[in-house]
C-alpha cells in the first residue's frame, strides 16, 4: 500500500513518526502552514516558520525515504491578528519557491470580515501563481462556513478543479461534491472523521476526487490514520486500486497541478556532529 497523506503537521511529529509512518506505507506528504497554538506576534514568525517548511521538514523526511511539500498562507485563525496581516505582502516571493504546490491552508475559523478579506486575496494569489489552494472549512457551524466558502471561490474565478476543501464531514460533503471541488477529510481519534464513518461516505459518494489525511496536528492525532483508512476500505471490499486511487493517485493528481511534485527522494548523507545525527552549526 502506498501513501501519500495529503495534510499532516509534521512540525508537531518527532522522527519516530517519520520512521513507523515509511513503514506503513507512507512514501510522500503535503504540510500545510497552519496556526501553532501559541499565537504569532510578528510576520517575522511566519518567515522562519516558512523557511523551516521548506528546508528543515524536507531534509527531516528525506532521512526516512518521504518527500515532504508544503503549502504556504496567513491561516484563518492569524487573519484575525492585525499584527500578523502583513504576512500577506511576503507570501508572493515564498509561493515561487520549489516544494510549494498550494497556497494553504486558507479558509474560515470564525468567518469574520478579517477572513473574508484573507480568502479572497489568498484565491487570488493562488490565481497569480497558477497554484491550487488549500482550503480549511470550519470545525463550528460548518454547513453555513461551507456555503460562504463556495460564495467567495466562485467571485475569485478560481476553478473549482484548482480546490482543494478540507475537513468535511458527512454534513458538507454533497454540496462540497456538487461544486467540483475536489474532497478532503481528516481522520482522528476522537474527532472529526474516523475510518468506518470514511467507509460509509466512500459508499455513497465514490472514491473520485476524495483525497484522505491524517492532520496529526499537536493534539491527540494519529499519523498512521491514513494507512488505518486503507485497511478498512479493504475491508470493507473496496479494491486495492480503489486504495491505491484514494491513497496516492487523488493526492497527486491535485498536488500535481502545481508542476512542483517532487516523488523521487535522494536520503542525504548522514552528517554526524558529536554522535548526533544532525549536523549543527555554520555551512
Amino acid at each position: 500500500m502506498r501513501i501519500f497523506d495529503p495534510h499532516i503537521h509534521m512540525t508537531s511529529r518527532t522522527t519516530d513518526d517519520y520512521a513507523a509512518m515509511y513503514a506503513a506505507g507512507v512514501r510522500a506528504l503535503v504540510e500545510p502552514s497552519f496556526w501553532l497554538g501559541q499565537p504569532r506576534t510578528s510576520p517575522a514568525t511566519f518567515l522562519d516558520y516558512f523557511d523551516a517548511l521548506l528546508g528543515w521538514e524536507p531534509y527531516r523526511a528525506a532521512q526516512y525515504g518521504i518527500a515532504h511539500h508544503c503549502t504556504l498562507a496567513l491561516n484563518p485563525k492569524e487573519a484575525n491578528d492585525p499584527r500578523c496581516r502583513p504576512v500577506l505582502d511576503e507570501l508572493p516571493r515564498y509561493l515561487l519557491k520549489d516544494r510549494v504546490v498550494a497556497v494553504g491552508e486558507i479558509g474560515y475559523d470564525s468567518m469574520t470580515p478579517a477572513e473574508d478579506s484573507a480568502l479572497a486575496a489568498q484565491l487570488q494569489l493562488a490565481r497569480e501563481h497558477e497554484l491550487p489552494a488549500l482550503v480549511h472549512t470550519p470545525h463550528r457551524d460548518k454547513v453555513a462556513g461551507l456555503a460562504r466558502t463556495l460564495d467567495v471561490l466562485r467571485e475569485s474565478g478560481l476553478p473549482p478543479e484548482r480546490c482543494l476543501l478540507d475537513h468535511l464531514n458527512e454534513t458538507t460533503v454533497g454540496p462540497a461534491a456538487d461544486s467540483g471541488c475536489w474532497l478532503g477529510f481528516s481522520i482522528y481519534p476522537d474527532t472529526k472523521m474516523d475510518p468506518d464513518r470514511m467507509i460509509r461516505i466512500l459508499r455513497v459518494h465514490g472514491t473520485e476526487r476524495v483525497l484522505v489525511n491524517s492532520a496529526a496536528d499537536w493534539g491527540h492525532s494519529d499519523p498512521l490514520k491514513t494507512r488505518h483508512v486503507g485497511e478498512a476500505m479493504l475491508a470493507a471490499g473496496f479494491t486495492e486500486d480503489d486504495v491505491d486511487q484514494v491513497l496516492w493517485r487523488n493526492p497527486v493528481a491535485f498536488y500535481g497541478r502545481s508542476g512542483r511534485l517532487e516523488l523521487e527522494v535522494t536520503a542525504p548523507a548522514e552528517q554526524l556532529f558529536e554522535g548526533n545525527s544532525i549536523l549543527r552549526g555554520g555551512a
